[in-house]
C-alpha cells in the first residue's frame, strides 16, 4: 500500500466533514464544526499550514557525506523520528463510524510503536475514552502520551490513576481545550487553569513528565515552567479553540529562545511534511506533532496506513537533512533555515 491508496480508501470511509485531502492545509474544511475544521472564520487553520510554507530551507551539500541519524532522545527513551501521532478526539463524530475512540487510538498507538514513533492519545467526556487509550499504551509497552482534558483536580488526578497504571512514559494536558464548544458548562467541570492549580496537578504525576499542550506565548510557557512541567507544547488547538491567532510557525522561535533549554519543545499546527520537522526543528523545536493527516492515514489503511505515512514523513526529513547539510538532529541549527 502506498499513500495515495490510502488516501482513496479514507475517501470512502472517512465521513462527510473531512475532505482526506492529499495536502491536509485547511482550506477544504475551512470553519466547518463538527469535522476538521477551525473556529469562527477558520482562518487559524489555513495559516498554520501558509506560514510553515513560507519558512525556506537552505541547501548546502558542501559537507562529509555519509548517512543521516534521525533519531530522537526523550524522556529516557529512543524514537526513531521526532516527530509523533497528535491527540484527536470524537473521531466517529468529526471523521466518520469506522473507528470510534478507543479502537482508534487502540491502532494508533500500536502501529506508532512499531513504526518508532509514539502517539499522543485524546480524551472526552466518556470516562472509557482514557480507559481504553491508558490500555492501548499499557499494550504497547507505555509507548504512547495520554492528554487529559483540563477537567478538576480531582477528577485529573483519577485520570492519571490510569496513566500510572498503563506505564506511560509522559502524559499531557491540552490547557488551551478549555476553548473547545464541548467543555462548556461540563460536570465534572473543566475550564483554565491557574498556576497554582497546574502545578498541583503535576505534583500528583509524582515524577512523571508532564506536557502541557496550547502555549502560543512566552508568558505562558513560562506559566508552565513555573508550574514544574517538563515539556510544552507550542499549539493553537488546530484553530479549533480561538479565531484570529497566529500561527505556531510564527511565535515557536520566541518561545524557544525564552525557555532556553529548560524544558522540552513540541510544536504542532500545520505541519505536513518532514521538511516541516526540519524547519521546525531548525527553529527550536525539540520534537513535532502531526494529528490530522494520522486520522487519514488510519481511516485508508489501519495500523498499516500510519506505518506508511510514518515512513514518508521520515524519509521527507532525512532526505532534507542531508540536503542542508545535517548527520544528525544535533546538528540542525537556525541557519539552515530563512
Amino acid at each position: 500500500m502506498n499513500y495515495q491508496e490510502i488516501l482513496e480508501n479514507a475517501h470512502t470511509c472517512i465521513g462527510n466533514y473531512c475532505k482526506a485531502c492529499p495536502v491536509c492545509n485547511g482550506r477544504a474544511c475551512k470553519n466547518q464544526m463538527p469535522g476538521p475544521g477551525a473556529k469562527g472564520a477558520g482562518d487559524v487553520a489555513v495559516r498554520n499550514y501558509d506560514k510553515w510554507q513560507e519558512i525556506r530551507v537552505n541547501m548546502d551539500t558542501l559537507c562529509a557525506n555519509g548517512s543521516v541519524d534521525t533519531g530522537l532522545a526523550l524522556f529516557g527513551k529512543e524514537f526513531r523520528y521526532p516527530f509523533f501521532a497528535g491527540p484527536v478526539g470524537a473521531v466517529n463524530l468529526h471523521y466518520g463510524e469506522k473507528y470510534d475512540d478507543e479502537s482508534y487510538n487502540e491502532v494508533l498507538v500500536s502501529a506508532c510503536a512499531k513504526a518508532g514513533i509514539a502517539a499522543f492519545t485524546g480524551d472526552g467526556t466518556n470516562p472509557a475514552v482514557i480507559k481504553g487509550a491508558a490500555a492501548a499504551i499499557k499494550n504497547a509497552g507505555g509507548l504512547g502520551i495520554p492528554t487529559v482534558k483540563p477537567w478538576n483536580l480531582e477528577t485529573v488526578r483519577e485520570k492519571l490513576a490510569l496513566v500510572k497504571e498503563a506505564g506511560a512514559f509522559a502524559v499531557a494536558m491540552d490547557v488551551d481545550a478549555a476553548g473547545l464548544p464541548f467543555l462548556k458548562n461540563m460536570t465534572p467541570p473543566a475550564g483554565r487553569k491557574t498556576v497554582e492549580e497546574l502545578g498541583k496537578i503535576v505534583d500528583s504525576c509524582g515524577g512523571l513528565p508532564f506536557i502541557v499542550k496550547g502555549i502560543m506565548t512566552v508568558k505562558g510557557a513560562l506559566k508552565a515552567k513555573e508550574a514544574g512541567a517538563s515539556a510544552i507544547v507550542v499549539s493553537n488547538h488546530g484553530g479549533r479553540v480561538l479565531d484570529q491567532c497566529p500561527s505556531t510557525a510564527e511565535v515557536l522561535e520566541e518561545i524557544t529562545e525564552a525557555v532556553d533549554g529548560s524544558m522540552k519543545i513540541f510544536v504542532d499546527g500545520g505541519i505536513r511534511s518532514g521538511t516541516d520537522v526540519f524547519k521546525a526543528l531548525a527553529l527550536g523545536a525539540d520534537a513535532v506533532i502531526i494529528a490530522r493527516p494520522f486520522v487519514t492515514a488510519l481511516y485508508g489503511g489501519g495500523a498499516e496506513g500510519v506505518e506508511v505515512y510514518v515512513e514518508k514523513i521520515g524519509a521527507e526529513l532525512a532526505d532534507t537533512m542531508a540536503m542542508c547539510g545535517a548527520s544528525s538532529l544535533a546538528e540542525i541549527t537556525r541557519d539552515m533555515v530563512r
